[in-house]
């Protein structure tokens, strides 16, 4: 059976799967459209190209007639986890009969994390999804059946970024949404933060913010200009004590009901934006609850599509697992050659391009299939050594970041445990861990911390390789690892991207594929 799974709205995507295989999922966004995008045609052409039959559903992930989740639904609708919550109508796909299927987008979070997990799924489960708008635990038995126990926080994501759209004065109370990058933000300022209990100032605010029970817009900053945290500035240090006390005040009210309800000694699955909350996701794993926890690589909407297919092939033939590798998107495309008479152009060296980055250059590394979710994972990655606060500085100028944002490690999973405790083995950057080594500079945030990748050599030899040459030259198999792409933007896809991008922003070299260029000098 092959599905070919849409998710329309924000974080726009196409997956396929054939037969419990993952084949491709291709979102929006990448190929340096603009972060966030809703579905294109030339997703849907490219996906097109990729199959070379028609498939036998069409799954479409259910959304809303306008930009609110409150709004009209499409297909499925956006709510809902029972029966009513799925769809299945006969339809027409080319001139083929097909299946059309379509699944909630609560459903597309849950099942995603059901699918994509490891762990046998002839036991129950525990399930939470926590985003902009949804904020509920779930209970899975061992059919696959999805029942809702209990809401415990509308809004949960929105409600986590409004904190900085509070203190910050760029934010209009004109805009109608929270800006979806601003939940990032907050998670590095709130690293700034004091170890400490909320003061009443701080309590005032979070108390208003979570107690809301309507859509939260940016309306809700007209209501708080009395605020002594109103316009304050997001890097002042108030604000980061906000920040923090914030997280914390979120994670506790979920925690308080899953210490006190959650009591069958389950595993814990975790999707939706929050997931992508790294201090979150380590407090999970580490609070004693669950015996296990697994989160996606795309726990936000970029993974809806594989959710909804995932949920269609368990409709129709009782199965839920799926066979993926997290390096299912697009192949690099080479569409401009590098200009030899401007470039140095030779077969890749994995101990040249260790040695090169070893001597303070910073390359772009764009190999085989892009990684799916948002987070770099060592296929279109921006790369350098690990060890001063300059690579640090010179990183975020290259990305156009805030100086306050932490750049992230990429290490051999075997040697994790000599520079990183507490979070790891970590492939999909997903938890927060301990920095054990003073040396590692350029990858410690200021609280001591990192949100490591770890690299098994059976799933991205390429990288693994260039790791260890990178160990034989200094000790450690630890580089600094951040997206490679356009501020604001999916990542790059193109050698003409890659190209254009590297003489804006000053990178020192470049590996594509099986080469490697650096500028003649």
């Amino acid at each position: 059976m092959l599905i070919l799974s849409l998710k329309e709205g924000h974080d726009g995507a196409i997956a396929a799967v054939e037969d419990g295989k993952l084949l491709f999922s291709l979102e929006a966004e990448k190929d340096s459209f603009l972060r966030y995008s809703t579905l294109t045609a030339e997703v849907f052409a490219v996906a097109a190209d990729r199959l070379d039959k028609q498939p036998d559903v069409i799954a479409v992930s259910g959304w809303i007639k306008g930009t609110q989740a409150t709004d009209q639904p499409s297909r499925a609708g956006y709510f809902g986890v029972g029966e009513s919550a799925i769809s299945d109508d006969a339809g027409r796909f080319f001139g083929k009969n097909v299946r059309v299927f379509s699944s909630t987008h609560e459903r597309s979070h849950i099942m995603t994390s059901y699918g994509m997990s490891s762990f046998r799924r002839d036991q129950p489960f525990y399930s939470l999804v926590w985003e902009g708008n949804i904020g509920s635990f779930y209970r899975i038995d061992e059919r696959g059946t999805v029942t809702h126990l209990q809401e415990v926080l509308n809004y949960p994501g929105n409600k986590y970024s409004y904190g900085f759209a509070l203190a910050d004065p760029k934010y209009s109370s004109h805009e109608e949404f929270v800006r979806f990058q601003d939940a990032g933000k907050q998670m590095a300022l709130a690293g700034f933060a004091e170890d400490r209990l909320p003061t009443p100032m701080e309590r005032d605010v979070i108390d208003f913010v979570l107690g809301q029970r309507e859509v939260i817009t940016g309306s809700l900053k007209d209501r708080m200009t009395d605020s002594p945290y109103y316009n304050i500035g997001v890097e002042t240090d108030a604000y980061k004590n906000l920040a923090a006390r914030l997280s914390d005040a979120i994670f506790d009210r979920f925690h308080a009901y899953a210490r006190e309800h959650l009591t069958e000694g389950l595993p814990l699955l975790i999707s939706g934006g929050c997931g992508l909350n790294c201090e979150w996701n380590r407090r999970w794993r580490e609070c004693g609850i669950f015996p296990a926890v697994f989160v996606p690589p795309c726990p936000n909407d970029s993974g809806s599509a594989i959710g909804t297919a995932i949920d269609a092939q368990h409709f129709y033939t009782g199965e839920a697992g799926l066979d993926w590798g997290v390096y299912a998107g697009g192949e690099f495309v080479e569409d401009v050659a590098f200009d030899s008479q401007r470039y140095e152009i030779r077969p890749l060296d994995y101990s040249e391009v260790a040695r090169y980055l070893h001597d303070g250059n910073i390359v772009g590394w764009a190999r085989g299939r892009w990684e799916i979710g948002p987070r770099a994972l060592g296929n279109r990655s921006i790369l350098a050594a690990p060890f001063t606060e300059q690579t640090t500085d010179r990183l975020n100028k290259i990305k156009q970041r805030e100086s306050y944002r932490p750049i992230a490690p990429i290490c051999l999973e075997q040697d994790a445990g000599r520079w990183f405790s507490g979070g790891v083995p970590d492939p999909y950057m997903l938890y927060f861990s301990q920095v054990e080594s003073r040396e590692l500079r350029a990858v410690t945030h200021v609280d001591g911390t990192a949100r490591t990748q770890t690299v098994d050599p059976t799933a991205n030899p390429e990288m693994a390789k260039l790791l260890s040459a990178f160990r034989e030259l200094t000790g450690f198999s630890v580089l600094c690892n951040t997206s490679l792409n356009y501020s604001g933007r999916g990542f790059i896809n193109h050698s003409s991207d890659l190209i254009a991008y590297g003489e804006l922003h000053g990178l020192d070299g470049y590996v594509v594929n099986d080469t490697f260029i650096t500028p003649r000098r």
